[in-house]
């Protein structure tokens, strides 16, 4: 059997092994993990979400005090339209996020950073404008538009001088979703230049419905392929979801994609973001420890360890410190979830129906995580302690790399 070195992927006139790293907010997939597959020749990513957080723990800013102390008059409102964002911080936040992560990298790969549209910040086409070109501004390789459709993002970057220059694309997660990307910017004459393809055994949230076991992702990214050959597009299909072996990547291959996307085994790795003892659980994770919930506020389904202790947790709306999923009108689901708790047992406050994923997240909390986790532990060994080794990114990325016949190497725990 093939290995994924066998192939290459062709983007923007280059070759780069086909392998990518998928954007784990908040802080998860960081720039070290991004840097490490660049070195290597692959594709990393960063993710901008939260990114005035991640500012503060990096970069030693007070984003988030600043904020908190402007709108603390507010906490006890359920109103938090008022909690605006300062896109100038938001504009300085991701310039530093970008601008360490490329003034630091190596090698032959790229870097991208990952966008999701369902942060809406209390002000979404303004605070997704700043967050785009403030990435171009400052160097990033390419820009992996997620969570939601983003027919109008393009547009909020076509006068940026990166626009036809940076390697922009899109996740997606069925043939329709792509479909009406394409036709909304279709007067921009800019195609995507990949389409990410992201199936039901993801982590975190999924573009589907609790119904999510009907679908596959070999299936969608052949449909995928279909309509753009019929189309006589030459997009880049990048089917990224339950991926968990090199050999895994290579099925892909032979069938069409031009490299394939990964990210839950990376979550154990030095250069992953959560801390050691979330890694940790990670490895001891079992198959029925795992579910995809309807818990986000974002309104779709998210797969995480159903251990978490993101899930009934008491902690009230942060909206004037964070408020990163608060939509156009200041309003978050989870607001309603605590009221509703508060009122049901005023003594006893814990919120099952929603989690404050902008808390949660923050003190990662909130172990969101591929169907395949419970198979981490079998890729490293059990120590004499009962604790797992942890891998480094380099070993996972040429594990990915080199192996063939479905073979996962193991770490030299001497290492």
């Amino acid at each position: 059997m093939k290995c994924l070195d066998d192939f290459r992927l062709q983007l923007g006139g280059r070759e780069y092994v086909p392998l990518m790293i998928g954007g784990m907010g908040v802080d998860i997939s960081t720039s070290d993990l991004a840097l490490e597959a660049a070195r290597l020749g692959g594709i990393g990513h960063i993710s901008d979400a939260m990114v005035p957080t991640v500012s503060d723990r990096r970069y030693k800013t007070r984003y988030v005090a600043a904020k908190m102390a402007k709108y603390k008059f507010n906490v006890g409102n359920d109103d938090k339209s008022i909690a605006q964002f300062d896109l100038g911080d938001l504009a300085e936040a991701q310039r530093l996020h970008v601008e360490y992560t490329m003034g630091r990298k190596q090698g032959d790969g790229l870097v991208f950073i990952n966008i999701m549209e369902k942060l809406g910040m209390n002000n979404p086409s303004a605070t997704l404008k700043v967050r785009l070109e403030a990435a171009l501004d400052n160097g990033i390789d390419g820009i992996s538009l997620s969570a939601g459709l983003h027919l109008g993002s393009f547009a909020l970057m076509q006068d940026h001088p990166r626009f036809r220059d940076a390697q922009l694309g899109i996740i997606v997660s069925s043939v329709r979703a792509l479909n009406l990307f394409l036709r909304k910017t279709k007067g921009l004459d800019r195609l995507p230049d990949f389409v990410v393809v992201e199936g039901p055994l993801a982590g975190g949230h999924l573009g589907f419905g609790l119904d999510w076991k009907k679908y596959d992702l070999a299936t969608i990214t052949a449909e995928v392929l279909a309509f753009l050959k019929e189309h006589d597009l030459t997009i880049p299909v990048i089917p990224a979801g339950g991926i968990f072996t090199g050999s895994d990547g290579v099925r892909f291959m032979e069938t069409g994609s031009a490299a394939v996307q990964v990210a839950t085994r990376f979550t154990v790795s030095h250069e992953c973001g959560l801390p050691k003892h979330v890694r940790q659980e990670y490895f001891k994770a079992s198959e029925e420890d795992v579910e995809v919930n309807l818990v986000s506020p974002t309104g779709y389904p998210m797969r995480m360890l159903k251990h978490c202790p993101a899930i009934g947790a008491h902690n009230r709306p942060n909206c004037e410190q964070f408020g990163y999923l608060l939509d156009r009108n200041g309003h978050c689901a989870y607001i309603d979830a605590y009221n509703r708790a508060v009122e049901k047992n005023p003594d006893d406050v814990h919120v099952y129906e929603k989690t404050c994923l902008c808390t949660q997240m923050r003190k990662f909390n909130c172990w969101t995580c591929g169907e395949y986790v419970y198979r981490l532990k079998d890729t490293t060994h059990q120590l004499a302690d009962g604790s797992y080794a942890e891998l480094s990114a380099e070993h996972i990325f040429e594990d990915y790399r080199l192996s063939r016949d479905d073979k996962i190497a193991l770490p030299d725990i001497t290492d």
